[in-house]
């Protein structure tokens, strides 16, 4: 349990970072061909505004990726023995082709700026955007195999890859794939919709501010209107190939037709749910017919069930928060044509607000699915509880717990005063750009002080 807890937390606290910086990736790419276009000071100093928040936000997610991939060796020894040869090529090819790529352009667009021509460094922008959602791609295909295996034999109690493209390709890894990259994108948009709207607020650097709000928006109102259909894509995934964690999801304990989906609601002590659902909402959710059978509970002996409270309230906590990112997007967007937002200081002020609630559902989204994957690390082939580390104690596990604990809350009180201290600052003074680059001679543009 204490090495359930540990990996819990570093992967919890880890993936509080990713979606960030998979979602500033975008804007990033987005500012910067502004200025591509435009050649405006007040767009060179959007976009670099944004890659340093970028930046700050990729290097504490890089640093606490690490700790979560050491954990394999050491709290999770007999899973790594199993997984290995499978977990070997996806991490590998996440490292060379995905971090490598990602790493090296932004370190074109930090140091690079006057040293390459203007369309190589917006090209860096893009290639940066790339490698982030190669490193997903990679590290979910690893995760996606746990979820559905596929393209192994089990030789000497070892997973042994047979078939790379069927591993990679198991059914699970598209649709977890396209789900958790839409929701990083909205969890940017969300970020850059907060920053921008408090921007708006104070009444400072409104140039950026206004054309980053209205990027956010649009491209968050889509990514978040696509969301329930990817979700239901997904969902359809995981009643054929994990059922058991789809009953948990809506505490199903039977299989039956006519089976419910719950809006809201509690898992009782005696197994039942208090609550309230739509009438055989979930057998036309995954079957087009209310007498469509969905399997329950049943079909496994109480020993390979997983904990149902957890697994139930995480689903519909991000079910939830996802309608509500719909409505806050769709909101704050009519506002804007009808030229009422940007005076309007309580939607402002809920965009602000709304800053921490995707990173919320990103996580419920994965305890969701990892706590509904027990009492498996590997479906049906490995159980957690025989992936432990046998020699490793459990003072040890306390000892290194707290140690993460207190190094984890000092790298979050680094990054958020780094990450708050860039946006008090804000983008770098377009007056001062000016007066910099006309005593250098350089020809600036007509427009530029906008």
């Amino acid at each position: 349990m204490l090495s359930r807890i540990q990996f819990a937390f570093t992967v919890g606290y880890h993936f509080l970072f990713v979606p960030i910086s998979i979602g500033l990736a975008v804007m990033v790419v987005y500012t910067e061909r502004r200025y591509f276009k435009s050649r405006i000071p007040a767009d060179r100093a959007a976009s670099m505004f944004w890659i340093k928040l970028f930046t700050a936000t990729f290097a504490i997610g890089v640093a606490t990726g690490l700790t979560m991939e050491f954990a394999f060796g050491t709290n999770w020894a007999n899973y790594s023995r199993f997984v290995g040869d499978i977990f070997g090529a996806p991490l590998a090819a996440e490292g060379l082709f995905a971090f490598f790529l990602e790493s090296t352009f932004l370190g074109v667009l930090l140091f690079g700026r006057k040293k390459v021509s203007p369309r190589f460094y917006y090209i860096s922008t893009w290639l940066v955007l790339i490698g982030t959602f190669l490193s997903a791609l990679w590290i979910l295909i690893a995760n996606s195999w746990q979820q559905t295996p596929a393209g192994y034999e089990v030789v000497a109690g070892r997973a042994v890859l047979t078939d790379f493209w069927a591993a990679a390709l198991n059914p699970s890894t598209a649709p977890r794939y396209v789900h958790t990259v839409t929701g990083a994108v909205i969890t940017g948009c969300f970020v850059v919709a907060s920053i921008s709207a408090w921007y708006l607020l104070k009444k400072r650097h409104l140039h950026m501010a206004r054309q980053s709000l209205v990027a956010a928006l649009v491209i968050g109102l889509l990514a978040s209107a696509a969301m329930p259909f990817i979700g239901h894509w997904h969902a359809l995934q995981v009643a054929e190939y994990q059922p058991v964690k789809m009953a948990a999801f809506e505490n199903l304990t039977e299989t039956r037709t006519n089976a419910p989906l719950y809006l809201f609601g509690w898992v009782n002590g005696d197994g039942g749910t208090t609550g309230v659902s739509i009438p055989s909402g979930l057998s036309l959710m995954l079957g087009m017919s209310p007498g469509h059978e969905v399997k329950g509970l049943d079909i496994v002996p109480p020993s390979d069930r997983p904990p149902l409270q957890i697994t139930f309230q995480s689903y519909h906590l991000m079910i939830a928060l996802s309608f509500l990112f719909i409505g806050v997007m769709l909101l704050a967007l009519v506002m804007h044509f009808l030229k009422r937002l940007e005076g309007s200081r309580w939607m402002l002020w809920l965009l602000v607000v709304c800053f921490p609630l995707p990173i919320l559902a990103m996580n419920m989204g994965w305890t969701a699915t990892e706590v509904g994957r027990q009492p498996w690390v590997v479906q049906g082939l490995l159980r957690t509880s025989d992936g432990v580390s046998p020699v490793v104690s459990a003072g040890e596990i306390w000892t290194t717990l707290g140690l993460f604990g207190l190094i984890y809350l000092i790298l979050f009180i680094a990054w958020l005063r780094i990450f708050l201290g860039i946006i008090r600052t804000g983008p770098e003074d377009v007056a001062d750009m000016l007066q910099a680059e006309t005593a250098a001679g350089q020809a600036v543009p007509a427009g530029a002080g906008r």
